[in-house]
Formats: structure tokens, C-alpha cells, sequence
């Protein structure tokens, strides 16, 4: 088993067990697309339904019987704003069961290379923008997604001791707001991008005067489409290594108001846009220092534009399907 210490990252074998966590979700399934698009011959995955990874001895049961080499660890309970403010408690729980259990039975059975996936959200509020990895519990969170930004700072401090105490060349990737294909639309569990297509689509098909989106429009938020992410997760996994989280995104943000126009748009709605501002922000603003990935070799490729043309029509074709 390679020291975590002295381990020089290397393409890792196509042809060994992958157990991505999480591959039918928007992060998993762009990851999976991205595995199989490079080669990668064994992958493994399991629906929630098929392997719950907050029942621990599922969990040890299923990594003794696949024996993977390596892991993405991309399975997370996930919400928008008024999912993560409603329910905390379910959040912190789920995602610390899921991520302990998973790096546990990784651990026990042999696991080379884990990578786990985070979430920007993990940074104090008012971070000095743009946001750089060393800037990770040196202030508050931001309120309304701070039971979720914890359980993601536990899952950042369990890679590195498995590093310290057992030499595992494990590691950390912290994307920013993703989008994409398979994304979650529905109206109380949605991120924004997802939760803007959804409005004004369905806006534009009703022939509404007016949208009304949450806020006042006027915090900046960085947006990264899933493939653009998958491709850096897989990068990571074949040249990078070291205990600190890695930054995955974009390096350019825009404002909530500026995207609603790009969604708007792009959707072909003509009507107008009134801001509730009654409704929380959020964090003001959320921009990611990528110097660290681009050190790595790698940097962003998909537009915002091209990006969501994409999206939106593969919301188009599956919206009968998804979630309320």
C-alpha cells in the first residue's frame, strides 16, 4: 500500500475496481461518464435503494464483496437554500453516517485512492474573495447551510488523518455550484441554476407576465458544468496528491440577477423578473481561488452558455420524470 507520504501520483489502472458512491446523482453520474469515457473497465456502483451507506454493516458488507482499488466518494444528501435551512438536522446526520461509514470500510478493505467531494460551501461567509483553500476554519459559516458545511469540513479531516495515521494517498476535491444533466429540479430541493431553469421554462410555457426568484439578485456565484468537474476529479486522481482539499472550479462569477437574465434567455421567456427581498441571499459572495488546480495541469473548458444550452435541454427531454 502506497505512503501517503511519499507517493508519486500516477494514471491509475483502468482496468481495477472503481466503486463510484453516488453515480446516479449529478456529481456521480458526470464522474462515471467521465471514467468510462477514459477507459475505466470495472466500474462499480450501487443506487441508494440498492446500498443505503448510512447502514454501516451494508456498507462493510458491500466493500468486502467488490474489493475496490479506489473510491469517489461523491454520495452526499444535497438541497438548495430552504432544504438545508429546513432541515439541518438531516443533513449534518446523513452526510456524517454516509461519509464515516464509506471511508471506514475503504480503510478496512484495502482502499489505494479515495477521492472525496466536498462543497464550496465549506468556507467561512465572509472569506476574502477569491476564496483559497488555507481560508478553510478561519471564520463563521454562512447560517443557512451550516449543518451541511460541517459534515463536508469532517469529511476533509478524516482524508487527511487516514493520511497521517495509516499513509494513504488519499484527497479532497471542493467543487463549486455545479450544474448539468441529472441535476435535481424539483421546487423544494433544487440549487439555484436548477431551480431558475425550472421557473422560467415553465414560465415561458405558461406564458407568465412575471417570475418572482428569491433575494435581491445581487450576490455573485460561481457556476461549473458537472463534465468540467468530472474531468478535473479525474485529473486529481491521476496527478495529484497531497493532504489539503483541492479548490474545482471556474475562477470567474457572475451575479444571481446576471445568470436569471442568462437562464431567461436561453429558456426563450420574455416576461419580467421581480426579486422577493424578503428571502435570504445567501453568502454575498462565493468565487473560488483555482491556482492550486491550475498548478495541477488543469483548467476549466465548458462556457456558462454552452453549458446551460446543454442543461436545459436535457431538462427538456426528462421533465416528466423528475422530482416535484
Amino acid at each position: 500500500m502506497p505512503d501517503g507520504n511519499t507517493y508519486t501520483p500516477n494514471p491509475i489502472d483502468r482496468d481495477e475496481v472503481v466503486y463510484v458512491a453516488g453515480h446516479n446523482g449529478l456529481v456521480g453520474s458526470a464522474i462515471w461518464r467521465a471514467l468510462e469515457a477514459d477507459g475505466f473497465t470495472n466500474l462499480v456502483g450501487r443506487s441508494s435503494r440498492e446500498l443505503d451507506l448510512r447502514d454501516r454493516a451494508a456498507t462493510f458488507d458491500f466493500f468486502r464483496e467488490i474489493k475496490p482499488r479506489h473510491v469517489v466518494l461523491a454520495a452526499a444528501k444535497v438541497g438548495g437554500i430552504l432544504a438545508n435551512s429546513t432541515f439541518p438536522v438531516d443533513f449534518l446526520s446523513d452526510n456524517l453516517q454516509i461519509q464515516v461509514n464509506a471511508m471506514d470500510a475503504a480503510l478496512e478493505n484495502g482502499v489505494e485512492r479515495l477521492l472525496f467531494l466536498g462543497s464550496s460551501c465549506i468556507y467561512p461567509r465572509d472569506a476574502a474573495q477569491p476564496i483559497r483553500e488555507d481560508s478553510l476554519l478561519t471564520g463563521h459559516l454562512e447560517p443557512t447551510n451550516d449543518a451541511y458545511a460541517i459534515a463536508k469540513i469532517a469529511g476533509i479531516l478524516q482524508v487527511q488523518s487516514v493520511r497521517r495515521q495509516y499513509g494513504r494517498p488519499w484527497i479532497s476535491a471542493m467543487p463549486t455550484n455545479l450544474y448539468g444533466p441529472g441535476d435535481n429540479f424539483s421546487v423544494s430541493g433544487s440549487h439555484v441554476l436548477p431551480a431558475l431553469i425550472r421557473r422560467y421554462d415553465e414560465a415561458a410555457a405558461e406564458g407568465k407576465d412575471v417570475v418572482t426568484n428569491w433575494g435581491t439578485g445581487s450576490p455573485r456565484r460561481e457556476f461549473m458544468h458537472a463534465d468540467d468537474m468530472a474531468s478535473a476529479c479525474l485529473h486529481l486522481l491521476d496527478h495529484y496528491d497531497g493532504p489539503q482539499q483541492v479548490n474545482v472550479g471556474t475562477g470567474q462569477d457572475s451575479t444571481v440577477r446576471e445568470i436569471a437574465q442568462l437562464v431567461a434567455e436561453a429558456v426563450g421567456y420574455t416576461g419580467r423578473t421581480e426579486w422577493d427581498t424578503s428571502r435570504p441571499d445567501g453568502t454575498p459572495q462565493k468565487l473560488l481561488d483555482v491556482s492550486e488546480l491550475a498548478s495541477a495541469g488543469w483548467t476549466a473548458s465548458i462556457g456558462l452558455s454552452e453549458g446551460l444550452e446543454s442543461t436545459i435541454a436535457w431538462y427538456r427531454e426528462n421533465r416528466q420524470s423528475l422530482r416535484d
